[in-house]
């Protein structure tokens, strides 16, 4: 029964995919809290199928976390997709802990590949500094306090800019998970560093699209589905067997991405306008036609948009949709 079950959920998802877009490449840096939850690994999986298949580069990943082994586990996913040369950036110099469920199990079980996490505010400005202007796509699926030291980064050997210089020059789209519309309260903007929030959000000099705790909430990945289509030796598999046996799990880091890298409207635009920060990581939405702010309201039913993620998320693609 469970086969026959899998086999219909396959099929289902192949013929969902005939109505994915085609993408043209892009460059992209994901900017993601690799810990606490496992849409992350979700979303690092879903970057790794979409590059496969020659529709985005991965420039880096910069991981804004205090879990001792995010970075190792990061490095992890890109070696067992044999990209262990995409760098991996840290914020240096904090108190590190071990609480992630799956990170230290993924980062002592499998290759990271032998390279060392660089200075996440050094690769940020390294990777900006190299790229075509206005080619950048970076999407952030966790706290901005990465983000926020780029911004306040000055001219150094890297680049005479500054890192908001930087951002305007080579940055076209930021995609941020963050945030709950039009207002309330969410953990990317709250925990660990409100202010980092606050100052990332409000100086960022270009386009920025939120996709708030309200548009992942409803789309649910990670279940019969994954288990079923990866093998026990993939660590996209053992994260989401270590976190809650696949029971299942909201999409927010997932729909940040697919937005950002898709050309099919899955969801509507907000009105132009400004996210207001507060103190405590809450937010409002104000309304400015200057404003160079949007989120994401829903559209298309959740079902079907997680029908397109569990597929991209175990590898399955079909060129030219």
């Amino acid at each position: 029964m469970k086969s026959l079950k899998t086999n219909l959920l396959v099929l289902t998802l192949l013929l969902s995919l005939a109505f994915l877009p085609a993408w043209g490449q892009i460059n992209v840096i994901l900017d993601t809290d690799l810990d606490s939850d496992v849409d992350d690994v979700g979303a690092l999986a879903m970057l790794h199928t979409l590059e496969a298949n020659h529709r985005v580069q991965i420039l880096g990943i910069i991981v804004t976390s205090d879990d001792t082994h995010a970075a190792a586990c990061a490095a992890v996913i890109n070696t067992f997709y044999e990209r262990p040369e995409i760098p991996v950036g840290v914020e240096k110099g904090i108190p590190l802990r071990s609480f992630s469920r799956y990170t230290k199990a993924l980062a002592s079980e499998f290759p990271t590949g032998g390279k060392q996490p660089l200075d996440a505010t050094v690769l940020y400005r390294q990777l900006l500094t190299a790229a075509a202007d206005q080619s950048v796509v970076l999407v952030s699926i966790g706290h901005l306090t990465n983000i926020r030291n780029l911004l306040e980064s000055p001219p150094d050997s890297i680049s005479p800019l500054t890192g908001n210089a930087l951002v305007r020059q080579k940055v076209r789209l930021w995609s941020c998970m963050g945030g709950q519309f039009p207002q309330g309260k969410e953990a990317n903007f709250y925990r660990p560093d409100p202010e980092s929030t606050r100052i990332a959000v409000d100086n960022w000099p270009g386009d920025v699209v939120f996709a708030g705790w309200e548009i992942g909430n409803a789309i649910i990945t990670g279940s019969d589905f994954l288990e079923h289509s990866l093998p026990d030796s993939h660590p996209v598999h053992r994260a989401y067997a270590l976190y809650n046996s696949f029971f299942g799990r909201q999409s927010w880091d997932q729909a940040a991405l697919l937005y950002a890298l898709s050309d099919k409207p899955y969801w509507e635009l907000s009105e132009r306008g400004k996210v207001k920060v507060y103190e405590d990581g809450s937010n409002a939405w104000e309304a400015d036609p200057a404003g160079n702010h949007r989120y994401l309201k829903e559209k298309t039913a959740p079902q079907e948009i997680a029908k397109i993620l569990d597929a991209l998320m175990v590898g399955m693609y079909r060129p030219g949709y």
